[in-house]
């Protein structure tokens, strides 16, 4: 006996053998790989470093890239507290040619371009650059030749409606009062934040109080803080009342750093997500 395809039926118990002209392609795997992420996701919110009152290092650069629900964009995820819709610290990673649906931010949105350029409907954003689109605000983000940024969501206040774009490659850093062996580019401040780019000379010892607490990511160069070598994309998070007490690297260290943040957190904003 054969089937319609002239093929003879299966064993019991056994797989048909796959025709390999109709095998799943990458691409078709890996969109179901999406649906079972979402789908999982959907079910159990993900709560990443999700505790503000402890230290919390993550070495960005090592770990394994997430699918995000578009195809073409990967994430690597430094803090989380949601489903796809989320808190978030990311690190966020746009190949060539690929592009986001439209969307709102409610919670708004802040990012650095670590890499490559970024696009959208406001313009084109080249390594360097440093955006916040305030909540409500939305966009269909895209990057021709690809990019990575760094980008946090759902951090605003809900009543911030400030938007800023700053190329920090035609900012000349400036020598912070008290500071010894460092030079900022300020970014953001509204005395609920304090957002900057920070060099460190080579080697120099860094301290800081940190009534507030803290965050520092790595753009480039390196540094040591406890017993955490930070390197090319390692995020540190210093929760409030602690100190930073790092040392540079001998090429010195370039970093975004926030500071004054996390006693303002209501986490009542983010026990739906």
């Amino acid at each position: 006996r054969e089937t319609r395809e002239g093929l003879p039926p299966p064993a019991k118990g056994r797989r048909p053998r796959q025709d390999p002209d109709h095998r799943p392609t990458s691409v078709t795997i890996a969109r179901r790989l999406v649906r079972l992420i979402r789908g999982l996701s959907a079910v159990t919110a993900m709560r990443l470093n999700a505790d503000f009152s402890q230290r919390a290092v993550v070495h960005g650069g090592k770990i394994e890239w997430v699918p995000s629900p578009m195809a073409g964009v990967d994430r690597r995820m430094l803090d989380r507290i949601g489903t796809e819709v989320a808190r978030a610290t990311t690190v966020v990673q746009y190949a060539v040619g690929s592009k986001f649906r439209e969307h709102t931010h409610p919670g708004g949105e802040e990012f650095l371009v670590l890499s490559g350029t970024f696009s959208d409907q406001a313009g084109d954003f080249p390594e360097g650059c440093y955006i916040r689109n305030p909540p409500t605000t939305k966009h269909a983000p895209w990057a021709d030749d690809g990019c990575v940024i760094l980008v946090k969501l759902h951090q605003f206040d809900l009543r911030d409606r400030t938007h800023v774009v700053i190329d920090t490659n035609k900012m000349k850093p400036i020598a912070p009062a008290g500071r010894s062996g460092v030079s900022i580019i300020p970014l953001f401040s509204d005395g609920a934040e304090d957002v900057r780019i920070e060099f460190w000379e080579p080697n120099a010892a860094i301290t800081l109080d940190l009534p507030s607490g803290g965050e520092f990511f790595v753009i480039s160069g390196t540094a040591s803080e406890g017993a955490d070598s930070l390197e090319k994309w390692s995020w540190l998070r210093l929760p409030p009342g602690a100190s930073l007490d790092a040392t540079a690297g001998p090429d010195g260290c370039k970093l975004w750093v926030k500071t004054d943040h996390l006693t303002h957190i209501d986490m009542s904003r983010y026990e739906k997500m």
